[in-house]
């Protein structure tokens, strides 16, 4: 069987403090945490090695340092012999990041512009009027129901922002509504629904306001034909014209993440093994779940680089 690959990136909620310790003595790693530091005029290295992890958390720092973790790791794949995969995917901000590393998008651009993007975000909603939950154990479709009937019922938004994994949907929207639906969708017979530790409701339409600053901020950088296929988050589609990828983003702001329809489209063409480029191992254990049949393995130190090596190699 021909061996085909896909990259896929992490987004909030996989840093932690330290998460880049293990190439401490990598010169282009090092050298990528400064380039970005310089960017920004700030010591982010300082920042990822050593929090506090409250700052680290801070919508307007995690965005960035994702960002900055995701492509270093990909870099010191690449350095280290590791093949360049035939598509890349990125959960939220890891779409930026995947579109780094596809050439498509210009590291030194990409750092403020997802910084501006986490700025975006917070501004349009004011701090805990908004929120996310997790629901674990409904389907699709009672979610997207119980939405509608709590936004009905009181006069408050909450959409479903986050298609992860089978029965498991993030919804994103005001907190009264947040608030209700846990509780409705806890006597509906979810295992699990609980508000998620975040400032704002990505993904919802409430951040239409970030989405328009996005728009006009993005006309002044460049993007090119990406050089690996990188298929998205809002439309599950893979675009090489630098507008529509542009526009794709712009939408991706305030639209769902479809998770599952992209590890489905993965293995729709051909793609069996897969590998979560970046801290944690969240969007493995997605994976598993979306489709089992896929080989999954994690990239975040140089020992689990080598690893992966021999692992594709047999």
């Amino acid at each position: 069987m021909t061996q085909k690959l896909a990259f896929v990136f992490p987004g909030q909620g996989s840093q932690s403090v330290g998460m880049l310790n293990g190439f401490a003595d990598n010169a282009l790693v090092q050298q990528i945490i400064s380039q970005a530091s310089q960017v920004l005029g700030q010591d982010l290295g300082q920042l990822i090695q050593d929090g506090p992890a409250e700052a680290l958390a801070l919508t307007e720092n995690t965005q960035p340092v994702m960002l900055i973790a995701g492509v270093a790791i990909y870099r010191a794949w690449i350095e280290a012999g590791g093949q360049i995969p035939d598509f890349m995917a990125g959960h939220s901000l890891g779409e930026y990041t995947s579109l780094v590393c596809a050439n498509s998008l210009d590291f030194t651009q990409a750092v403020p512009l997802v910084r501006y993007r986490a700025q975006a975000m917070q501004e349009a909603v004011p701090v805990g009027s908004g929120g996310m939950a997790a629901i674990i154990g409904l389907s699709d479709e009672i979610i997207v129901n119980l939405c509608l009937e709590v936004s009905q019922e009181t006069g408050f938004v909450v959409e479903p922002v986050n298609f992860n994994a089978p029965n498991q949907v993030v919804v994103a929207g005001h907190i009264q509504a947040i608030n209700r639906i846990i509780e409705i969708a806890k006597s509906a017979g979810a295992k699990l629904a609980t508000k998620l530790p975040v400032s704002a409701p990505f993904h919802s339409s409430l951040l239409l306001p970030a989405a328009a600053k996005l728009e006009k901020h993005l006309t002044a950088i460049q993007f090119h034909q990406p050089a690996v296929q990188v298929i998205n988050n809002v439309d599950v589609m893979i675009e090489n014209d630098p507008l529509k990828m542009k526009d794709a983003l712009i939408r991706q702001s305030y639209s769902p993440v479809r998770w599952v329809e992209t590890i489905e489209k993965m293995a729709d063409l051909g793609v069996n093994h897969l590998v979560e480029c970046g801290p944690g191992r969240v969007l493995a254990g997605l994976v598993k779940r979306i489709a089992p049949q896929i080989k999954i393995h994690g990239i975040s130190d140089p020992q689990t680089i080598q690893t992966v090596l021999s692992e594709l190699k047999n």
